[in-house]
């Protein structure tokens, strides 16, 4: 018997936190947890997607419960002020879905000066599940699903040169991000069950899913080369909707623990299924080095120290 949305349990009550969610994955999970009843917020770059989204969503599904934050994960400073509003605005939150991300774009910097890839797709996620932590604790079912890629497998982390300065790969950086989501997800997770906080971490990735991101990829690079590799591939692309079925069974699934990863029964494409986990995502020493630097680097901007006590806490 094959999973589908569908199978979501009910979700009322439930308050869910998307964050790229005016297209493709994320606007099809919101649109899913939508139909089953839950209120989501609609974490999106700019308040007119924002809009623009729930409008679509207003009209395709004729619920309500949608709300909208302007977020710019390309600036740790505004992930710092509008995770404020939210924590002002909210009493609670039952999943963080951390679904946005880039991916191979030319050499670009954050607001911050970090490589772009790095910057959102890591860094603004972590701080963005540190800051949410408060509102996160103590709700029964809760969880915070990292959504990376098939490219962690190909992925390493580049000590003597994480940010690209001295050599910039835009395929090496997308891979090593979306190792470090799935290193994120995993360290996160072991540091809530010795916290005993009661919130799973989970990660899930699409396969090869047809969103915007390899049409923005090609119309930023400006490769040929990319275009035609997107057009002979497309048959074995899945739709987003199908792609966002991983994420929404580790959100929601009842048999979904912290710790694992969900991904399409055939790695490309298909229904979810517990999936393995890059190799080198499970060394917890590389882990434990990966949250050491990030921590740093975003505690320079974001105020994490919330978070940070709670997973101190013994």
């Amino acid at each position: 018997m094959v999973w589908s949305s569908e199978s979501i349990p009910r979700q009322e009550g439930r308050i869910a936190f998307i964050s790229g969610a005016n297209s493709g994955l994320g606007f099809d999970t919101a649109k899913a947890l939508l139909e089953k009843g839950a209120t989501v917020i609609l974490g999106c770059r700019s308040l007119e997607k924002a809009e623009q989204a729930k409008l679509k969503l207003l009209n395709e599904t004729n619920c309500r419960n949608i709300e909208v934050s302007k977020i710019d994960l390309s600036d740790l400073k505004e992930v710092d002020e509008a995770i404020n509003l939210l924590n002002i605005k909210y009493k609670k939150l039952d999943l963080l879905i951390n679904n946005a991300g880039v991916m191979a774009p030319p050499r670009t910097s954050s607001k911050q000066g970090f490589e772009l890839q790095f910057a959102v797709n890591h860094l603004s996620h972590m701080a963005l599940t540190l800051k949410l932590l408060p509102l996160l604790v103590e709700q029964p079912g809760t969880r915070v699903v990292t959504v990376t890629s098939g490219a962690q497998y190909m992925g390493t982390i580049n000590w003597d040169d994480l940010q690209g300065e001295q050599k910039y790969d835009r395929w090496a950086s997308y891979s090593q991000s979306k190792l470090a989501n799935v290193m994120f997800a995993l360290e996160l997770n072991y540091k809530l069950r010795r916290s005993n906080l009661g919130i799973a971490s989970l990660s899930a990735h699409p396969g090869l899913a047809r969103t915007n991101l390899q049409r923005t990829s090609v119309k930023a690079n400006g490769s040929w080369q990319e275009a035609a590799a997107y057009r002979l591939m497309d048959p074995i692309f899945q739709s987003s909707q199908m792609g966002s079925l991983p994420q929404l069974f580790a959100a929601t699934g009842t048999n979904a623990k912290g710790g694992e990863q969900y991904g399409p029964r055939f790695n490309f494409r298909g229904y979810p299924k517990l999936c393995r986990i890059a190799p080198l995502a499970l060394k917890a020493e590389q882990r434990e080095r990966l949250w050491a630097v990030s921590e740093k680097l975003i505690g320079d901007v974001v105020d994490i120290s919330q978070g940070k006590a709670l997973l101190s806490k013994k």
